[in-house]
């Protein structure tokens, strides 16, 4: 496989890109879609994401088969259907309805960095997900998920956080994600080698 680039993004076959960045070392899985969405540093996708109108923090996992941010239909109208708003597939004397599409950019899903999403996950517009976050496979996500905790099921709950209180604050405080990719390097081996605790008296003291 290609190495991960600093000045442009690793994207695999088939994927549908539109209006959307990226920024250092990120990779877009085979036939993922990204729309009106940002990638920051490191962050990536597996294969058949489909993502639309989300912030996606630096290191975020996102695995395969995964729905962030889908858009909605217009509930409260007499009909559900694309007609109302991508009307100019219909008809050649009429537009779509700007302001249908504007209002559904507006409703951005933020994924906090070093959170995992994983497979067949479903994360609702609206929603922001914490640090280092984990939602399990198979999960619909429609509120708001703390840093550092587990949540599965439909909707997704809690399950419990990955770490006690005073581990998960202090690693928000460290904020490893904003290191540079040298020093990221640097500590590459106490990455591997230490639990989430030492590294912290390691490098958070």
């Amino acid at each position: 496989m290609p190495k991960l680039a600093p000045s442009q993004p690793l994207i695999h076959d088939g994927c549908q890109i539109n209006a959307s960045d990226f920024g250092a070392y990120c990779e877009v899985g085979r036939g993922s879609r990204l729309v009106h969405s940002s990638f920051a540093d490191y962050a990536y996708c597996d294969q058949y994401a489909d993502i639309a109108n989300t912030s996606v923090g630096k290191f975020a996992n996102i695995a395969a088969m995964t729905r962030i941010g889908p858009t909605d239909h217009p509930m409260g109208n007499a009909s559900l259907h694309h007609f109302l708003y991508r009307s100019s597939y219909y008809w050649d004397d009429i537009e779509d309805d700007a302001d249908f599409f504007a209002a559904r950019a507006a409703r951005r899903t933020v994924l906090g960095p070093d959170c995992w999403i994983g497979h067949g996950a479903i994360i609702k517009p609206d929603v922001t997900l914490g640090a280092g976050a984990v939602i399990a496979a198979g999960a619909v996500v429609t509120k708001d998920v703390p840093p550092y905790m587990i949540v599965a099921g439909l909707p997704a709950t809690p399950l419990r956080p990955r770490f006690g209180k005073g581990v998960a604050d202090r690693l928000l405080a460290l904020a490893w994600w904003d290191w540079s990719h040298a020093e990221l390097r640097r500590a590459l081996p106490d990455f591997r080698a230490l639990p989430a605790e030492a590294f912290l008296e390691k490098y958070h003291g």
